[in-house]
Parts: C-alpha cells; sequence; structure tokens
C-alpha cells in the first residue's frame, strides 16, 4: 500500500523503525494533494511552507476545517464575506496539534459558515465524494472528510453542530468523532451555533481518532466553555472486549425514512455487536423526536446573533456605501449565501418579541427534556446507537427541496442537544456508498464509544478500503 493511503498509527510505526524519513511522509502528502485534488476539490487553501516540529505527531499531515483559525493562514469558513480574512492567531486545537509536530498542509472546503450537509453550499466551489465523484461527500465538513477518504492527508479536523463531522464521515467511509461539548477546546473556532458547535477529528479507522483526541482534549482557560477533566490516554483504553456492553437501539429511529439498505446495514451491525457479547436492546427516548424542529429554532437563532459581526466594518468584505445602514445591507447580501441568509432571516424571526416565547424559549425547554430522556437511558445502558444518516449519499445537485436536505440531520442533532459524545464508522458499503453506525456515550464517555467503536471494526475491513477510481 502507498505511503499516503496508511494511518496515522501506521506511519508512526515505520517512522520509529527509521523505514521512513518525516519528510518522505510530508513530501508523499503533498504530492497526493497536486496529483488529485482538481479533480476533488477537497480544498480551499493549500500550505506552500512548512514547518516541521519534534513531538509525538512530528511528520504527520493535517487538513483543517476552513471555519477553524489558522495564524497568517486565510479562514473564510467557505464565504465570500471573510474572503480576504487572515486570523492573527490560531485556535487552541491547532496549537496544540503544531506543539506535537503536526504539519498544516491545507484548509478544507464546507457549506458556508457549517450549514448544510452536502458542501454544495461553498460560495467557492463543490466538493465531490473520492468514492464517487458523481456524489456528495456530506457536510458540512465534507472537504475534510473527502481529504482523507481520498489520502490527502492523515487526518482532518471538522466542527460538529448537527451532524457536521459525522454525517460526511458516513458518506466518505471514514470514522468521525464529536466529542463530549466542553472536551476541545472551541477557542478559534467561527462559531455558527455556540452552544453546540464542537470540533472533532475525522479519521481513517479508530485508533488514529483516539489518538487525534488524546492531543486535542484538555481545558483551555480562553474558552468559557470549556470543561476541566481527567486526562486520559485514550489509546490505551481501547479494548476487542466489549462483552456484557449494553446498547441500546433508539426506537424512535426506526421508522420508514430510513432507507432499505441503510436499515439492514444497521440491523447487521447489531447482531455482530451481539456476536461480540454486548447486550442489544432497543430503548426509548420518548422526545428525541422532536430534536430537529428543535434544533433548527435554536441553531437559527444563534446564527442569527452570531453573523451579525459581519458587517463590512471589521472583517471580510466590505461594499461601500454612504450610508450605515446602505453598507451593512449591501454587504450581507453580496457576502453572504442564500442558505446563511435564509438562517439568519429564521433566527431574527425567532428572536423578536413576539416570537420568542412561542419559539425560541420552547424549544429551549424540548432540549432539556431530550436531555433529560438521555439521562434516564444511560442509566441503563452503556451506549445508544443509530445509523448516522438516514439514506445512503446523494447524488451532486439531486436534493433541491430544502427540507429533503435538513431531514440528512435527522439522526445525528439529538447529541448536539444533550451535548453528549458521538461516533460514526463505517457499517456497511454498496457499489462505493457507505452506510454508518452511529453510536452515542455518556457525557465525557468517549472511552466506551471508542471501546465499541474499535471491537466492531476489528471484525470488517471498511476501515481497510481505499477508493480506486484512478
Amino acid at each position: 500500500m502507498e505511503l499516503y493511503h496508511l494511518t496515522i498509527h501506521e506511519v508512526l510505526e515505520k517512522i520509529r523503525k527509521k523505514e521512513v524519513s518525516k519528510q518522505e511522509v510530508l513530501q508523499t502528502t503533498v504530492d497526493r494533494i497536486k496529483d488529485i485534488d482538481y479533480h476533488i476539490g477537497a480544498y480551499l487553501y493549500v500550505n506552500k511552507k512548512f514547518h516541521m516540529n519534534d513531538g509525538e505527531l512530528s511528520g504527520i499531515s493535517m487538513s483543517i476545517k476552513d471555519n477553524i483559525c489558522t495564524k497568517n493562514i486565510s479562514t473564510t469558513c467557505a464565504s465570500k464575506i471573510l474572503k480576504n480574512f487572515i486570523p492573527p492567531y490560531d485556535a487552541t486545537v491547532v496549537d496544540k496539534l503544531y506543539e506535537n509536530g503536526c504539519i498544516l498542509v491545507g484548509k478544507t472546503n464546507m457549506d458556508e459558515f457549517g450549514m448544510g450537509s452536502s458542501t454544495e453550499n461553498s460560495s467557492f466551489h463543490i466538493t465531490k465524494n473520492p468514492w464517487n465523484l458523481d456524489y456528495v461527500p456530506g457536510g458540512s465538513s465534507g472537504g475534510s472528510a473527502a481529504s482523507i477518504a481520498s489520502s490527502q492527508a492523515y487526518f482532518s479536523l471538522g466542527s460538529d453542530t448537527g451532524g457536521s463531522i459525522r454525517q460526511p464521515s458516513a458518506f466518505c467511509g471514514l470514522v468521525g468523532l464529536k466529542p463530549t461539548y466542553g472536551l476541545v477546546s472551541r477557542y478559534g473556532l467561527i462559531a455558527y451555533a455556540s452552544s453546540l458547535d464542537q470540533i472533532g477529528p475525522i479519521t481513517k479507522d479508530v485508533e488514529d481518532c483516539a489518538i487525534v483526541l488524546n492531543h486535542i482534549a484538555g481545558y483551555d482557560r480562553k474558552d468559557s466553555t470549556s470543561f476541566k477533566y481527567r486526562k486520559i490516554d485514550y489509546t490505551k483504553e481501547l479494548r476487542k472486549d466489549i462483552k456484557g456492553i449494553k446498547i441500546g437501539i433508539i426506537k424512535e429511529y426506526m421508522n420508514e425514512s430510513m432507507d432499505a439498505y441503510v436499515k439492514k446495514s444497521f440491523f447487521d451491525a447489531c447482531k455482530k455487536l451481539e456476536s461480540l457479547g454486548a447486550i442489544v436492546e432497543e430503548v426509548s427516548i420518548p422526545h428525541v423526536k422532536y430534536s430537529l424542529p428543535t434544533y433548527e429554532i435554536i441553531s437559527s437563532s444563534e446564527c442569527s446573533s452570531n453573523l451579525s459581526r459581519f458587517d463590512g466594518i471589521r472583517y471580510g468584505v466590505r461594499r461601500s456605501k454612504d450610508l450605515l445602514n446602505d453598507l451593512f445591507t449591501s454587504t450581507r447580501s453580496q457576502g453572504f449565501g442564500e442558505e446563511v441568509k435564509r438562517k439568519i432571516l429564521l433566527g431574527t424571526f425567532f428572536l423578536t418579541a413576539d416570537s420568542y416565547e412561542e419559539y425560541y424559549e420552547r424549544a429551549l425547554k424540548v432540549r432539556t427534556l431530550i436531555k433529560k430522556d438521555f439521562d434516564e437511558a444511560f442509566k441503563r445502558f452503556d451506549a445508544m446507537i443509530c445509523p448516522t444518516s438516514p439514506t445512503l449519499p446523494f447524488k451532486i445537485g439531486q436534493r433541491k427541496n430544502i427540507i429533503d436536505k435538513y431531514i440528512q440531520d435527522t439522526y445525528t442533532v439529538a447529541a448536539n442537544l444533550a451535548g453528549i459524545p458521538a461516533i460514526s464508522i463505517p457499517c456497511g458499503c454498496r457499489e462505493n456508498l457507505f452506510v454508518g453506525l452511529q453510536i452515542m456515550g455518556k457525557a465525557f464517555d468517549e472511552k466506551t464509544i471508542l471501546n465499541i467503536s474499535y471491537a466492531f471494526e476489528q471484525i470488517h475491513d471498511y476501515h481497510k478500503k481505499r477508493p480506486n477510481w484512478r
């Protein structure tokens, strides 16, 4: 297998044994990007200058979603309004990875400001799924997922507001983790919905996911939502034995809206988990059926508040006008894309005096009920499972209806509302179209969902597959 196709832990072993040099590892990624990214469009910016630090991950190349700040490197959120924005600082997660020797090879494409599930909403170009170029890679972290599936970096960092790490990971046959809210610093992440956003890794396998989490997790005084939690080496906690672990199938998700092959793959995965000794039973999360409208109200409202800072005065593009209101209107009309405008308008409506109690306040109450449902279920179960997406990847341009796009988040938004960790791992593949298995755990119990994922990974070879389109 080519060097760029290997996992982080495989490459680190080769470096340790002096079979390859760190420079060779970096060069293979740089050459790979030059050779194939014009087919895929994973990157918005490709780095040309590299500085290699010593550290546990020295020589490992990474890609970063373009809503995570990188000092002296453009960070646009795939939006025209931030086209010329160059941050004067690095996000905390980027700092931590630099300190451990990682090398940033580029910033990846995304749905503008994280609003979308296909990476078709970027203001610059559409990213394609490396497994089939006619299909979307998912979103909003579609560029990050595509860069890893096509071996144009060894891992990527994405952000997840309602499934934006897990869903593209599912569509691209990868492992994607949304950590517990507060475990990983959000300092330097350009906010979409602050109470939901979380940074997490996209990797080729579970062990790589644990390696990256080791280096990005931890308290950060610069992030007021960061939580002081004991340090864990997640790689040392990985176990193949999950005998006796209780796993709940969320009953409310088992309905007719699920694609037939997704359902088959999911229940096949349930049987495999049982064969490993896990106890798999159905569980009810009564209020989870309201999670999608609850998410849309809260995320749109917070988006309306967060994006009000982009006014043409302090950041990015400025459309010059004599009057202040004309400046705001012109800049935002030309700078924001259609989906972002839709979210801002909806959120502004939800926060008006006449609508606040009826929509936003009620959504917050339902969010509390959803969290209580999960807390109650976790008294009996160690983890919950469901598919990551109700459908297989769809063709570029196929989903014109806004509602059809929103339902991609049906199974993923609840974890963000409850603030719990959730991971997606591949559990099925038909004609190079992947199905993801989503595993949710108790707050700050990433260890358990990583263990379940690792045990499941040992009995199939999805994580060893690489696209063969070229």
